[in-house]
């Protein structure tokens, strides 16, 4: 089984920073790619960057300079630096992380990013 827990949610200004984590508890499986997606209310459910084991990444053109995605060396735990928030970047930011040959997707619980003055 995989387990997902994010942290480093928050409340922080336009133009400010904030960094968030998700560490995986994986029983039984290998992961094959981690990732961040959003969501604000009455809106889907966005890729907002999503890094694979061979290290490639992807990002959203809305956050592409802006946010970096990274992971630890056991590839366990995935890292969202955001910089230069913006307003339109407030949602529910939920981990990801895709397991090997069945290509299942797991989920964190989400934690909640708001950018206000």
């Amino acid at each position: 089984q995989v387990q997902l827990v994010e942290s480093g949610g928050g409340l922080v200004q336009p133009g400010g920073s904030l960094g968030l984590s998700c560490a995986a508890s994986v029983s039984g499986f290998s992961i094959s790619a981690m990732g961040w997606y959003r969501q604000a209310p009455g809106k889907q459910r966005e890729l907002v960057a999503r890094i694979r084991s061979s290290g490639s990444t992807n990002y959203a053109d809305s956050v592409k300079g802006r946010f970096a995605i990274s992971t630890n060396n056991a590839k366990n735990t995935v890292y969202l630096q955001m910089n230069s928030l913006q307003p339109e970047d407030t949602a529910v930011y939920y981990c990801n992380a895709r397991v090997r040959m069945s290509g299942m997707d797991y989920w964190g619980k989400g934690t909640l990013v708001t950018v206000s003055s």
